[in-house]
């Protein structure tokens, strides 16, 4: 492999869209394994599909990414599109890895998240299904 090859494959021609949809480029904030190594090959996750009826996604809704040829979930912890007020927006459209049972994969996260996902998550977890409040746990930062 040479040195213009490898320059080649970390340039994207798309910019980073302001709201989730299919084909969106985000950015893992997690210390999972496969998210470390996606972010540092320079090939970030695609969003595959938005788990929501509108199809666009915000704060605290999952998607199912395509990240190093594998099929995982997330939750969006911070996105870039413009917001209501008293919601922080951040640079770039954030996520947190997880799995099928909603534990995230990683165990810490680098990045401030927005206090108002609390509420949101809370609200998504229910007594035997999925715990999304692990996520809240682990973040050391909040906004």
């Amino acid at each position: 492999m040479t040195f213009s090859n490898i320059l080649l494959r970390s340039f994207h021609t798309s910019k980073e869209c302001c709201h989730i949809i299919k084909m969106s480029r985000l950015r893992v904030v997690d210390n999972s394994e496969i998210g470390r190594k996606a972010m540092a090959e320079g090939k970030p996750p695609k969003c595959i599909h938005v788990y929501n009826k509108k199809g666009v996604g915000t704060i605290g809704d999952k998607v199912l990414v395509a990240i190093l040829g594998e099929k995982k979930k997330g939750i969006l912890v911070g996105v870039k599109k413009h917001q209501p007020q008293r919601v922080p927006k951040f640079d770039t459209n954030n996520i947190v890895l997880i799995d099928d049972a909603g534990t995230p994969l990683g165990n810490r996260i680098h990045v401030p998240i927005p206090v108002m996902l609390r509420t949101i998550l809370k609200e998504k977890t229910f007594a035997k299904g999925v715990d999304y409040t692990k996520i809240l746990a682990i973040a050391s930062r909040f906004v």
